[in-house]
C-alpha cells in the first residue's frame, strides 16, 4: 500500500495569517501521525510564507521518536538555503522540484536540461551522503523517467496537478494513461514512484488503480480542505483508504 505524507503547508499557511501561534503545525504533526499517517512533507520556501525553517526544526524534534519507520520528506528547490536546511535536518526523503523559490507552487518537473542538470548533480553530490532518498519532481511523461535514472536519483514524483485538473474537467484519460507509462517506466528502472499535487478523495483512487505500486503520495491542499468538513484526523484517515482501494467513509 502506498504511504501517506502529510504536507502540513496548508496548516502554516492559515497559522501565519495571526500572530497567534494557532493552528499549532506540531500538534497537527501528531494528529497525523497517531491517525495513522506514514509520514509528514514540508516545503520550507525562502520567504516563509507557509512552513518556515524553524517549523522545519521543530516537526523534526517531534518525529524523532517515531523515524525512520515515519518519515519525514523535505521538499524545495535546491539553492543554498534548501541545501543547509537538509543538511541540518537529515530527512528520511528529500524531493527536489525546479521552480523558482518565488514560484506560486510546483506546477512543472525537471526537464534537465545542461543547465538543470548540473544543479541536479551538484544538489545530489552533497545529499547522496547524507542517507536520505533523493526523489526529483517530474512531469506526466515516460520520457521524463530515463533522465532522472541517469542522474543517480532515487525516484520519481509524478506531478498530478494536470491529471486533476483533467479529471475535473470530466476528461482524464489521457492524464491518467501518462501517469500510468511514466510510471511503469520508473519501475522498469528500479525507481521508486511516488505521486503529488491537487490529489483528492475522488482522483486519487481511479489514478492508484491505474498505476503500477505507488510508494507514497504527497497530499496537503486537498486533504486540509477535507479537513475542514470532516475533521483533521478523520481526513488522514480517508486519505490512507483512498490509498488501500478501501471504502472513504
Amino acid at each position: 500500500m502506498a504511504r501517506l505524507s502529510v504536507n502540513l503547508n496548508k496548516i502554516a499557511l492559515l497559522r501565519n495569517s495571526r500572530r497567534t501561534g494557532v493552528p499549532d503545525v506540531l500538534r497537527f504533526g501528531r494528529i497525523a501521525h497517531d491517525a495513522g499517517a506514514d509520514g509528514l512533507t514540508t516545503h520550507p520556501r525562502p520567504d516563509e510564507r507557509h512552513i518556515r525553517r524553524s517549523d522545519v526544526r521543530d516537526l523534526a524534534e517531534l518525529t524523532r521518536p517515531w523515524r525512520p519507520g515515519f518519515e519525514l520528506n523535505l521538499e524545495g528547490y535546491p539553492d543554498r538555503r534548501f541545501l543547509d536546511i537538509v543538511a541540518e535536518i537529515k530527512p528520511e526523503q528529500c524531493t527536489l522540484v525546479p521552480d523558482s523559490p518565488d514560484a506560486f507552487t510546483s506546477e512543472e518537473g525537471w526537464k534537465l536540461d545542461a543547465a538543470q542538470h548540473r544543479l541536479v548533480d551538484q544538489a545530489l553530490a552533497e545529499l547522496k551522503p547524507l542517507g536520505c532518498r533523493i526523489i526529483l519532481f517530474i512531469d506526466p511523461d515516460p520520457a521524463a523517467v530515463a533522465p532522472v535514472h541517469n542522474t543517480g536519483a532515487d525516484g520519481i514524483e509524478i506531478y498530478t496537478g494536470s491529471y486533476a485538473a483533467a479529471f475535473r474537467a470530466g476528461d482524464s484519460a489521457a492524464l491518467l494513461r501518462n501517469c500510468a507509462a511514466a510510471a511503469v517506466r520508473a519501475a522498469e528502472l528500479g525507481l521508486i514512484v511516488n505521486i503529488g499535487h491537487d490529489l483528492n478523495l475522488e482522483n486519487l483512487p481511479p489514478l492508484i488503480a491505474a498505476l503500477p505500486p505507488v510508494a507514497e503520495a504527497s497530499i496537503g491542499h486537498e486533504l486540509t480542505a477535507d479537513a475542514l468538513v470532516m475533521g483533521f484526523a478523520a481526513a488522514v484517515r480517508a486519505y490512507k483508504a483512498a490509498l488501500s482501494g478501501g471504502a472513504v467513509a
